[in-house]
């Protein structure tokens, strides 16, 4: 991993307890010793939060977060914890963002990943610009993985023009999730339409967190500027509170691909 950039990932259920992901505190000093070994420097923690997981406050994730931090430095495994959420969308999600009872990514008040039901597209406009007006912005999580936006490609184009930031999942682009997803997932690459990966890591025995294959996934379909700005720059930036460019990325290489359009030359 020395060649490769120390990488962030700003999506990561590694908190004991709290969701879906491990059910105790070894599985996820496990889950922390698997992401140092992979070159992962820093995570955000990101429980569920609203959905089925509204027992999950803000507060409860500061403190789990602060804890499990405590337990990493007491054990010398190197990662930095943020706390943030995984964030379904429910019609009063803006007031309790700004509120603080729903979390920000790294607590920053500037970021919020926002999780759409796996099975179906609901359409975010609206709460884009709902958003914005209250100085946040909205990225969605791994939309590659979404049947709806996989029936509908042309959907997470639009929502980039309309300001929303997108998240990958890394096992996504190594075949994690099966061949369409993984065909989906390198083809929103090649357009230039993803502004960062993530392991959204649940354990040790799948769904880890490791960023390396997919990085090395990315410099083949797109270059190494790209893939260095996907898992390290751009998530470093955001566990900052930092702005990054929205919007659509001038491809490095052009593959033809069947999921979009292919743009004539001008």
């Amino acid at each position: 991993m020395s060649d490769n950039p120390r990488f962030v990932d700003i999506h990561c259920h590694m908190l004991p307890g709290l969701d879906d992901g491990p059910v105790n505190l070894g599985v996820s000093l496990a889950m922390a010793e698997i992401a140092v070994a992979d070159g992962i420097q820093a995570v955000i923690v990101t429980p569920h939060q609203l959905g089925t997981y509204g027992r999950n406050r803000g507060a409860t994730i500061r403190a789990f977060a602060d804890r499990f931090q405590s337990e990493l430095q007491q054990r010398e495994i190197a990662l930095r914890v943020l706390p943030g959420a995984d964030v379904r969308i429910e019609p009063d999600l803006v007031s309790r963002l700004e509120a603080g009872e729903v979390l920000t990514l790294a607590d920053r008040r500037r970021h919020v990943l926002l999780e759409l039901p796996h099975e179906l597209y609901l359409p975010l406009e609206g709460l884009l610009r709902r958003l914005d007006a209250a100085g946040i912005v909205g990225i969605l999580s791994h939309p590659e993985r979404n049947q709806g936006l996989l029936r509908e490609p042309q959907l997470v184009a639009d929502l980039v023009d309309a300001g929303c930031l997108m998240q990958v999942t890394a096992g996504s682009l190594v075949g994690s999730f099966g061949g369409q997803i993984r065909d989906f997932a390198a083809s929103l690459i090649e357009e230039g339409l993803v502004h960062f990966v993530a392991t959204d890591a649940h354990g040790t025995t799948c769904r880890r967190p490791r960023m390396s294959a997919a990085f090395e996934r990315i410099v083949g379909l797109a270059g190494d500027r790209y893939a260095e700005e996907l898992c390290s720059a751009n998530p470093a930036a955001i566990a900052a509170g930092r702005d990054i460019a929205g919007g659509r990325r001038r491809r490095a290489r052009f593959r033809p691909c069947g999921w979009f359009p292919r743009r004539r030359a001008s």
